[in-house]
C-alpha cells in the first residue's frame, strides 16, 4: 500500500541536481540574473552565448520555485484569448504578443533539441477540453481566433474528442498542435547545466538582501557576498523575497496543486490521453490532467493542497477521476505538491525596466514554461541591443497591484470553497 504524501513529483523523476554553492566573497561580470528559474536561465544562456559574463543568484536551489512544480505544459498564447489579447495591449502590440507566445513552445522545443536536456519532451500538442456548452462555445471562438492568424489548432468533436481525450464527458477539446507536454524540474535543470557548460557563475542558498546603484554599476548583496554588475535581471517571479525590490507587489500570488497516482497500467489506462497531448478543462475553477513517461495519472487544480488534510485532496482527485475516467476503477494516488502563481489582474505579464541596465518581469499567471523561455531570452536582447523593439511587449511603470493580499486570501478562499463542492458532489 502507497502512502500518500507530500512531494513533487518532478522532483522525484529527476535526481541529478545542481552542484552549486553559495556566493561567498565578490563577483564581478557584465550581467547579475536574480533568480534562476526558467526566465533567469534561460536569459543567461543568450548573454553567455553572446559573450557576456554573467552571475545567477538562486535564494534556493534551482527548481525550487514554479519552474519546478508546474503541470509541465507548453502552451502557446496566454490565458486570455487573442482577441482580448489585442484589446488590452492595442492591436499593433496585441498582435506581437500573440506571434510571439505563438511560437514559443517551438522555442522550448529547439532548446531542449540543441541542449540535448532529458526532460519527457513530448511536442504532441495541448488538449483544451469543454467541460459544458458554454466551454464548448468558448474553444469554438479560440479556434476561430487562432485559426485567423495561421495557428494549427482544431476543435475535435465527437468520437474523435473522446478517442484523444479517453472520455465520454468532455463535449468538445480544442487541440493545439504547436504545444506539448515536459517535465519542467528536468527542462530548469538541464538550462542551468546548459549555463554552467558556457562558464555561467551559478550560486544557490544566495537570497538577496539588497540592490542598489553604485555609480555606473549596480551592488546586488547577499548574506555572504555580492555581485558588481552593468546590468540587472530580476527573474524571481510569485517566489520573490525580502523587502530589496518592489516588484513583489505587482501581482498577487495564488497557488496550483497537483495529485499523482502511482504507475497506472491495463487498457482502461492506456485510452486515457493516449496520443500524448496534456490537458486542461474549461471550468473557471479547472482541472488539468495528463500522463507521464511512468504512466502515472496526474490531476490539478487551483488552490493549496498544502493547508489541507491527505484525505480532502485524495477525495477531491477521487472526484475528478470518477468523473471523466471511471473505467479506472479505484485508483491509489501516491503523492501532491503546490506551487505559486504570479497573477495579475488582465491575465498579462508585465516587464519592467525601473532604471537603466536594470529590467525586471511578474505575471506569467500561471504559463511560465514558454512565457519563461521567451521572455527570458527577450530580456537579454534588451540588454544587449538597448532596442526596446526586441521585446515582444512594451515595458511598463512598476505599479502595485492594489490589496494584494486581501486579493490571494478571496481566490484561495473561492478555490477551497468550490473544491469543498466537488469533494460533496454539489459541484463538478
Amino acid at each position: 500500500m502507497t502512502v500518500f504524501h507530500q512531494q513533487c513529483l518532478w522532483e522525484k523523476a529527476t535526481p541529478e541536481r545542481i552542484e552549486a554553492g553559495t556566493l561567498r566573497g565578490v563577483v564581478k561580470v557584465d550581467v547579475c540574473v536574480i533568480g534562476a528559474g526558467i526566465t533567469g536561465l534561460n536569459a543567461a544562456l543568450r548573454l553567455l552565448e553572446q559573450g557576456r559574463t554573467v552571475c545567477l543568484l538562486e535564494a534556493h536551489e534551482v527548481g525550487h520555485g514554479g519552474s519546478g512544480r508546474n503541470v509541465g505544459l507548453v502552451n502557446a498564447g496566454t490565458w486570455i484569448k487573442p482577441d482580448d489579447v489585442e484589446a488590452v495591449l492595442g492591436k499593433q502590440r496585441g498582435e506581437r504578443l500573440n506571434s510571439a507566445l505563438g511560437q514559443a513552445p517551438a522555442e522550448v522545443f529547439a532548446l531542449i533539441q540543441r541542449h540535448a536536456i532529458d526532460c519527457q519532451a513530448r511536442h504532441q500538442g495541448t488538449l483544451h477540453m469543454a467541460h459544458n456548452d458554454a466551454g464548448l462555445d468558448d474553444l469554438r471562438a479560440r479556434e476561430s481566433q487562432w485559426q485567423r492568424r495561421g495557428a494549427d489548432v482544431e476543435l475535435l468533436t465527437g468520437a474523435v474528442c473522446a478517442d484523444y481525450c479517453g472520455t465520454d464527458k468532455v463535449t468538445g477539446a480544442l487541440l493545439d498542435r504547436r504545444a506539448g507536454t515536459i517535465n519542467p524540474m528536468a527542462y530548469t535543470v538541464g538550462l542551468a547545466q546548459a549555463v554552467q557548460r558556457l562558464g555561467g557563475a551559478l550560486y544557490q542558498h544566495s537570497p538577496v538582501s539588497q540592490l542598489q546603484r553604485q555609480g555606473s554599476d549596480w551592488l546586488v548583496r547577499t548574506a555572504h557576498g555580492e555581485v558588481c554588475a552593468g546590468q540587472v535581471v530580476i527573474s524571481t517571479g510569485a517566489y520573490t523575497e525580502g523587502e530589496w525590490t518592489e516588484q513583489r507587489r505587482s501581482f498577487f500570488r495564488g497557488y496550483y496543486y497537483q495529485v499523482a497516482s502511482v504507475p497506472l497500467s491495463g487498457a482502461a489506462a492506456d485510452e486515457i490521453l493516449k496520443h500524448g497531448q496534456g490537458s486542461w478543462d474549461t471550468r473557471t475553477v479547472l482541472s488539468s490532467i495528463r500522463r507521464d513517461a511512468e504512466g502515472r495519472l496526474l490531476l490539478g487544480s487551483l488552490g493549496k493542497a498544502s493547508n489541507k488534510p491527505d484525505w480532502f485532496v485524495r477525495r477531491w482527485a477521487d472526484r475528478i477521476q470518477q468523473h471523466y475516467f471511471p473505467a479506472l476503477g479505484r485508483v491509489e494516488w501516491q503523492m501532491h505538491w503546490t506551487g505559486c502563481i504570479d497573477f495579475t489582474p488582465d491575465h498579462l505579464m508585465r516587464v519592467f525596466q525601473p532604471a537603466a541596465g536594470l529590467v525586471a518581469v511578474a505575471g506569467y499567471n500561471g504559463r511560465g514554461n514558454t512565457t519563461g523561455t521567451l521572455i527570458g531570452r527577450a530580456l537579454a536582447d534588451f540588454l544587449l541591443s538597448d532596442d526596446p523593439e526586441s521585446m515582444p511587449l512594451p515595458f511598463e511603470p512598476m505599479q502595485a497591484v492594489s490589496v494584494p493580499t486581501l486579493r490571494s486570501y478571496l481566490y484561495e478562499t473561492g478555490f477551497s470553497l468550490y473544491h469543498a463542492g466537488q469533494c460533496l458532489k454539489v459541484v463538478l
